[in-house]
């Protein structure tokens, strides 16, 4: 059985191949240098950042130039490695990784170009003022100087981060599951969820301050509680929206309450619940700035909010990149596991 169902994963796979090898137009030969511009146009974006941090003379002083140079290097040799990576795969006849960076080329352009923008406004013309708006060398240089109190603040915010967050959608998915598949329950339950749900979950933060025996769980308290609200209005109205006629095949079959909560209900679900989660992160990343910047000794929040009363304005800003990235790679992985999980779906890839 399992064997069949091997072989037939890899047909539907191989007839998805095959249908976009069909969809593929044979394209002129001025589309085909145009897409080669296209893909070659990073590298030259790339050159034009490198160019402009060498060439035009600094409004003001510059302490360890080199590093932005090498940073932007770097950034140009993985564009590089990306493109020989691509054609490697395009000669083995796999052309899906360089179809994707011909389409993100224009965005890697964009990049170099807005480094060399922001470059030109803040260093060489002084147009942003500094030190209030410092340029990338200064917070690149400042994130590396003080490159062990940002790792430490850093693992505090995603120990605050996770440990509120995940309290939250579990207590969400027991709520939401139990509201939407029980009128009782969501009875109880929906005032509360309309009462809680337009209240900020900044306007909590001085309740917390004196009412919570620490500010640290005052802080996952805040957190979770938008957690909670986000995942629990997604499950209940997945659950609520799945067709009666589902639960009532089931139970023609005999299944328990039980089974038609977990193997009915839940998985057909899924795509509301994995969509509450995604907005419970966004709340969560807006809590705990929130909460970290007013109350918590440690933290990126905090990291920030004390460079600044020390006007170490190129620190803040190199916490302000730091908080960019981290939430962005959160972001992509919960993208990245509800792809894999909703793999069964139409129109969901792999």
């Amino acid at each position: 059985m399992q064997a069949q169902q091997n072989e037939t994963g890899n047909l539907q796979e191989l007839t998805r191949r095959q249908l976009l090898e069909l969809e593929r137009e044979k394209k002129t030969k001025l589309q085909l240098w145009l897409d080669l511009i296209i893909w070659l146009l990073p590298f030259a974006a790339g050159i034009v950042a490198v160019l402009e941090y060498t060439q035009i003379p600094d409004n003001s002083m510059n302490r360890n130039p080199q590093v932005y140079l090498v940073f932007l290097i770097l950034l140009i040799v993985a564009y590089g490695v990306y493109s020989v990576v691509s054609l490697i795969a395009l000669r083995a006849g796999n052309r899906d990784i360089i179809d994707k960076q011909r389409y993100r080329a224009p965005l890697f352009s964009a990049l170099f170009l807005l480094l060399a923008f922001y470059d030109y406004m803040t260093l060489k013309t002084g147009i942003l003022t500094q030190p209030f708006v410092p340029c990338l060398n200064f917070v690149i240089n400042a994130a590396w100087s003080d490159r062990a109190m940002i790792i430490d603040c850093t693992l505090h915010t995603l120990v605050l981060l996770f440990e509120g967050y995940f309290i939250g959608v579990v207590l969400g998915l027991i709520t939401g599951v139990t509201c939407g598949y029980s009128k009782r329950c969501r009875y109880w339950v929906d005032p509360v969820i309309k009462f809680l749900g337009p209240i900020p979950t900044s306007t909590w933060i001085p309740i917390m301050m004196v009412v919570a025996s620490s500010l640290y769980g005052g802080a996952v308290f805040i957190i979770a509680l938008g957690s909670w609200f986000a995942v629990t209005v997604a499950s209940m109205t997945g659950i609520s929206n799945v067709d009666p006629e589902y639960f009532e095949a089931a139970k023609t079959l005999g299944a328990s309450d039980r089974q038609l909560i977990f193997r009915v209900a839940i998985p057909h679900a899924m795509p509301s619940i994995f969509q509450g989660c995604t907005q419970a992160m966004s709340s969560s990343c807006t809590a705990i700035m929130i909460a970290e910047m007013l109350g918590v000794k440690s933290g990126l929040g905090w990291y920030m909010n004390w460079s600044k009363s020390w006007a170490s304005y190129d620190k803040m800003f190199a916490a302000l990149f730091v908080i960019c990235f981290i939430f962005t790679i959160v972001t992509k992985t919960l993208e990245a596991v509800k792809r894999h999980v909703l793999r069964w779906q139409v129109g969901v890839e792999k």
